[in-house]
């Protein structure tokens, strides 16, 4: 694996060992970041089911002021860590070992969150990672999101989330292989 474009363009990446981590694809991450364009720089990104902080790592690549990575698997942790040492990335970043729900709770708690970008991608498997991950964001969208922020779920192309979650409403849908990205926003997009 490798980062596609920017400042750490074509460096490789460490992944976790074994099945348990499912990186996101070089192909699907392209498209995740065409979309994005612009809106990365200067931005506070937050990685969700972080694995080897790939896509994070990628948004940083590509402008972000800062990223947060939730991840409680050790041995994607471990590759976050060694991925953000071997890049020589000092600062602009903060890895949340304990899992999703505490970074989230931290974020809505927090006056100066204000995240432009989100991006989860649980395990497919993982439905009630969606909604549950989902639905807080919608129902904390106030006080984690900026009026303008996105967030973006990756699923398998098979499995449908919802249109809405609390306040998130679904206004994009891309499909690549057997994988998709649902693009959410606060609010009624017009």
């Amino acid at each position: 694996m490798r980062v596609i474009a920017g400042e750490y363009r074509s460096r490789r990446l460490e992944t976790p060992r074994g099945m348990a981590t499912r990186p996101t694809s070089d192909k699907l991450r392209e498209t995740l970041f065409n979309v994005l364009g612009a809106r990365l720089v200067g931005s506070k990104f937050v990685d969700l089911y972080a694995g080897s902080g790939a896509v994070g790592i990628e948004a940083m690549s590509r402008g972000a002021e800062f990223c947060w990575f939730a991840e409680t698997a050790a041995p994607a942790v471990a590759a976050i860590r060694t991925n953000l040492k071997a890049l020589k990335v000092a600062g602009g970043y903060a890895v949340e070992d304990r899992g999703v729900a505490r970074l989230l709770g931290s974020l809505s708690k927090s006056a100066r969150a204000e995240v432009d970008v989100v991006f989860l991608d649980p395990p497919y498997k993982a439905a009630e990672e969606y909604e549950r991950t989902m639905e807080f964001l919608g129902a904390h969208a106030d006080e984690i999101l900026k009026e303008d922020a996105v967030v973006v779920a990756e699923h398998a192309r098979k499995v449908q989330l919802a249109d809405h979650f609390g306040g998130l409403e679904r206004y994009r849908l891309l499909e690549q292989g057997d994988a998709a990205l649902s693009f959410y926003r606060a609010g009624r997009v017009q």
